[in-house]
């Protein structure tokens, strides 16, 4: 069973930390192990010494027959078992051992009729001076090893921060602000040496002037083109209407309107790009409006005869009437030209949809938006009104999404519009 971890524990603040206090922790325990290793081998070895000189002395007092010291005797009791053997084969050891419950460094020899002659000396205070290296190499450890986490998580969060400034500069950038910039202070320093995160800052910088550049010369085009094209389509459609009647001049009529339509898109479109739209609010019933929507597209020639209207729970929405038209006029027109009949039009408060039954939207167009002058398999049109839709929807601050309905629900293209629904009241019921 697996167990989800909090999303900090990802962070590569939380990262940086583990790593710094696992090491600390093994550089702290090697110096540990290596002091307490070296400082107890230096104890035992000098009261080892101690015990041995004692016993020297112990011996050549019992071969003269004087009187042994205190702690000295023959076969003395809690004297360890593996020492009195290994005086009984006539060698000489010293062993520490708990003997009444005080830490006792022992030495033992040979003596006549295979006895050992044993010293025992006091261990206990070099068994405290063991026990406070100890405790002071782990406080110390844990000293340094707080204070070498806080230094690191200082220096970390520095960096972090700078990162987390980065991603957000991106994310304004892919959000549509391209006047965002990072503006890390050791790019625009020239005393101070760029580290790799400013390498980063200054990259996203500069991808997004040249994207800014680049979008503001497309921007640019597109108005001219769409302004030089204005006038002379305007004395176009007036010569094509003094034609005389017939299927020519129908031809001629027909071509003349979609490039004048395109054109108009176009000048839209230019000014949607330059963010610069501004709102006529009013307060409109949304069922009200999806009718007049749909009769417009009936006159358009659109079939919009077959687009039904279904008002689950109507709302009143504050908003500019004339862009709101305009987007659900061209998801209604989108609808019929690429889609399959039956076409319902929604409202269910303030989220209106529009549900055709063709084949869906195409994959990068659910997943990426609409793109202008892209259209697949075999599709009419510029790819010019979903991309006004969605221009048109940001500008009312409404969130406009597409999707592909499951082949299990009949299938189709869907198209939702959620809006802020007004103070007023609403009603409930069909159109």
């Amino acid at each position: 069973m697996r167990v989800a971890l909090p999303g900090w524990a990802g962070t590569l603040a939380a990262k940086a930390a583990l790593f710094i206090t696992g090491m600390c922790c093994a550089l702290a325990a090697l110096l540990g192990v290596l002091v307490h290793v070296s400082v107890t081998h230096q104890t035992v070895d000098q009261a080892r010494d101690r015990a041995l000189s004692r016993l020297v002395e112990a011996t050549a007092a019992y071969e003269a027959g004087d009187a042994l010291r205190p702690h000295t005797g023959i076969d003395p009791e809690g004297l360890p078992k593996a020492l009195r053997t290994l005086a009984a084969a006539g060698e000489r050891g010293t062993m520490v051992t708990d003997h009444d419950g005080v830490p006792t460094m022992w030495a033992a020899g040979p003596a006549d009729g295979g006895h050992a002659l044993a010293v025992a000396l006091d261990y206990s205070q070099s068994a405290r001076t063991i026990d406070g290296l100890d405790r002071a190499i782990l406080w110390s450890s844990g000293l340094a090893i707080g204070a070498t986490l806080l230094v690191g998580a200082f220096a970390v969060t520095r960096v972090t921060r700078r990162l987390h400034a980065t991603a957000q500069v991106a994310r304004r950038i892919s959000a549509g602000d391209l006047d965002a910039r990072v503006g890390d202070a050791r790019t625009q320093d020239p005393n101070r040496s760029p580290d790799e995160v400013a390498a980063v800052a200054a990259a996203l910088d500069t991808m997004a002037a040249s994207l800014q550049r680049k979008l503001l010369s497309e921007q640019r085009f597109t108005a001219d083109v769409a302004h030089e094209l204005r006038t002379p389509l305007t004395g176009l459609h007036a010569a094509a209407e003094l034609l005389p009647a017939g299927r020519p001049t129908e031809l001629v009529r027909d071509r003349v309107a979609a490039l004048r339509t395109l054109t108009e898109d176009l000048l839209e479109i230019s000014r949607l790009d330059t963010g610069k739209e501004r709102l006529e609010v009013d307060t409109e019933a949304l069922g009200a409006l999806a009718e007049r929507v749909v009769r417009a597209v009936r006159a358009s020639g659109t079939a919009g005869a077959d687009t039904e209207i279904v008002v689950v729970r109507d709302a009143l929405v504050d908003t500019d009437r004339r862009r709101l038209e305009r987007v659900l006029g061209n998801l209604v027109a989108n609808a019929h030209r690429h889609g399959r009949t039956p076409v319902t039009l929604t409202v269910d408060g303030p989220v209106v949809t529009v549900r055709d039954h063709g084949e869906g939207f195409p994959e990068y167009l659910v997943e990426h938006g609409p793109q202008r002058f892209r259209t697949e398999g075999g599709a009419t049109g510029h790819g010019l009104g979903l991309t006004i839709a969605l221009g048109q929807a940001e500008v009312l601050g409404a969130r406009l999404a597409f999707a592909n309905v499951p082949e299990s629900e009949g299938g189709g293209a869907l198209a939702t519009l959620a809006l802020a629904e007004s103070r007023g009241l609403a009603t409930n019921g069909p159109a």
